[in-house]
């Protein structure tokens, strides 16, 4: 996009988050090259979130409403949005939640998303959505298909497409993504036919758009490799915490005892081992007996909200004949988020580490903001970046 005169076009892309948490898709979001992306406004139900935004991002106290989506009108938006981003909730979508998809009580808040869109004038010239992998079969693969429909009728072509957090920080964290573009803003470089497999569109992405490319208006644009990722909790893991943060030895044993035979090898394999070594534990229900988890890999399992029985993971440090274990650290979950630098000064334990388990990975919102929201609202600009 050219200012006048032929000059390149510095306008900040302004932004609104519906569903915002804690604010890490706008931590994302300025991290992008290119061009500024200027949030300024944004909406979620919980007093709690919006504390830990404003704490963070002091300017969003004017602009960030505390209300349920379905209380919001096109009056309280400011104008000129031209991108609109929405991690709607997932439980009625998980696969560990309850399946109702989009006709549950939090999922079917994607509706009230929509009917926003739908009366804005002018509409985002882009959008972007979140959620589970289990949005693409809720309902038999339904409850996309009249999401993607919904947001065709509204002016625009979509693309879908699944990263896993686990290429940016030590998280299993896969997520998929929908991308719609006003019709009339599509780039160059959109393609119409359906997108090879690759990293980003693994076959059942694939099918996806083999399925909807001849009802619904579809693209792809061609994104780069993801990163490899790393393998391991180096420099993820708080180093200094508080005395009494560690397991006392009688509930440890506990811990350990509560292992199946398997883990239990596991676990002893790395307590032996000639270096420290840190793993992540879950607590899981097998046949009616609660039992922990070692992961086996070196990564942290998909943090997920506080409120049940394996939604917090702790931290096990095993190495040289030593073993200890804790909770992990809401320090930690922001790491883990790839928020390092975001400051843990409001709420309390618990709706900070739910505050993270419902957000979205920094890194990977960064990754799509560079490669595919900044060409697309700002192609000049990112071309001048290169």
């Amino acid at each position: 996009m050219m200012g006048e005169g032929g000059s390149m076009d510095s306008t900040p892309i302004r932004a609104a988050e519906f569903f915002a948490g804690i604010g890490l898709v706008r931590t994302a979001l300025q991290r992008v090259k290119g061009a500024q992306v200027q949030v300024v406004w944004a909406n979620d139900i919980k007093q709690a979130k919006r504390d830990a935004y404003v704490a963070n991002f002091p300017d969003a106290e004017d602009h960030f409403l505390v209300r349920d989506i379905r209380e919001v009108k096109t009056p309280h938006l400011p104008a000129g949005i031209e991108l609109a981003t929405s991690s709607f909730p997932c439980i009625d979508l998980s696969l560990a939640g309850n399946r109702r998809g989009l006709v549950g009580e939090q999922s079917g808040m994607f509706w009230e998303f929509a009917k926003i869109l739908k009366w804005m004038s002018p509409r985002p010239s882009v959008v972007l959505l979140e959620n589970v992998h289990g949005f693409a079969t809720s309902h038999k693969g339904d409850d996309l298909a009249a999401a993607l429909r919904s947001l065709s009728d509204l002016g625009y072509s979509l693309d879908v497409f699944a990263v896993d957090a686990r290429h940016f920080v030590p998280q299993s964290r896969p997520r998929m993504f929908i991308v719609g573009i006003q019709k009339g803003n599509l780039p160059g470089n959109a393609r119409f036919d359906v997108p090879p497999v690759s990293d980003v569109r693994p076959a059942w992405v694939k099918a996806i758009h083999e399925k909807h490319r001849e009802t619904l208006s579809m693209h792809y644009i061609k994104l780069p490799d993801l990163p490899e990722g790393p393998r391991d909790l180096d420099g993820f893991v708080e180093e200094e915490v508080s005395p009494g943060a560690w397991w006392e030895d009688d509930r440890v044993e506990a811990f350990v005892k509560s292992l199946s035979d398997v883990q239990k090898a596991r676990f002893q394999a790395l307590l032996t081992a000639d270096t420290i070594s840190y793993r992540t534990a879950y607590r899981r229900t097998r046949q009616g007996i609660s039992m922990w988890e070692l992961r086996r890999d070196g990564i942290a399992g998909c943090l997920r909200t506080t409120g049940g029985g394996s939604s917090r993971q702790a931290l096990v440090r095993l190495g040289r004949g030593s073993k200890a274990v804790r909770w992990m650290t809401p320090r930690e979950y922001a790491n883990l988020m790839g928020a390092h630098d975001y400051k843990l000064v409001a709420g309390t334990t618990n709706q900070q580490l739910f505050g993270f388990g419902d957000a979205v990975v920094v890194d990977v919102i960064e990754w799509i903001g560079n490669h595919y929201l900044v060409p697309v609202l700002r192609p000049d600009s990112t071309a001048s970046a290169e």
